[in-house]
């Protein structure tokens, strides 16, 4: 098993929190009211444990469904071989192919435009409602998410002209700073206002003792891996969605 895939991904566990979580052997089942595949889903977390493929996958399946959410499995190069051969055999459908995006953490200058908040600092909130163009009914159940957070955690907005113009949320779990919801405002996009917005956020993690950044980044997001590239990100690894299509 290799060590930083699953450093980074049982530090993803507790950045990004299901609101329910149960086990079955290594595979861990999410619910979170259906904000993100990732906190609704199942994940894998050892390449050998593929036992009893039929039954597990349909009580998966069924445990998503009994909660109202579409079946999901978050599949990196944790997830066993036969599992992926299996989900495809039954119709599960691929989506979301995504690149994981990691580098040691160094020194990086914080910009004074930028505002470290509570992820739960209702600046914060309106900041990512805004930029994500996100409903009054998803921006609550991303807020549902946001407190279930227990690690330390920022969420991080760069103003100008006293708007929000870039954000994200930054968390850090043994010692990995896991960002997500990164946004810049469409019509501020390559004035280096993302990059600034990022600079900070990771200065504030080095300062706490993160050694390793990572986040997750659109296989199709050419923008936004160039913009992690910059700031001395590389890819490390791959992972999908396989979803269940039809209702819950």
């Amino acid at each position: 098993m290799d060590s930083l895939v699953d450093r980074i991904e049982r530090a993803g566990l507790q950045c990004w929190p299901g609101l329910e979580v149960e086990w079955d052997g290594s595979w861990a089942r999410r619910a979170s009211g259906g904000y993100t595949h990732r906190a609704n889903s199942v994940q894998p977390f050892d390449p050998s444990d593929d036992a009893d493929l039929d039954r597990r996958i349909e009580e998966a399946a069924l445990w998503h469904r009994t909660r109202g959410l579409q079946p999901v499995f978050r599949l990196t190069p944790q997830a066993p071989a036969k599992l992926r051969t299996a989900l495809d055999v039954r119709g599960w459908t691929a989506a979301d192919h995504s690149h994981v995006f990691a580098m040691p953490l160094d020194h990086h200058d914080p910009d004074s435009r930028v505002r470290l908040l509570s992820p739960l600092d209702s600046d914060f909130i309106r900041a990512q409602q805004r930029l994500q163009v996100y409903s009054d009914e998803r921006t609550r159940r991303m807020s549902a998410v946001l407190a279930a957070i227990t690690v330390p955690a920022h969420g991080i907005v760069l103003f100008q002209d006293g708007e929000p113009v870039a954000s994200a949320l930054m968390d850090i779990a043994d010692g990995v700073v896991i960002t997500g919801n990164v946004i810049t405002h469409p019509e501020h996009r390559g004035k280096g206002f993302g990059l600034a917005m990022m600079r900070s956020g990771l200065a504030w993690a080095k300062a706490k003792g993160a050694t390793l950044a990572a986040l997750n980044v659109a296989a199709d997001n050419t923008a936004g891996q160039a913009l992690y590239r910059r700031l001395g990100y590389a890819r490390r690894y791959d992972y999908e969605y396989r979803v269940l299509e039809g209702t819950p």
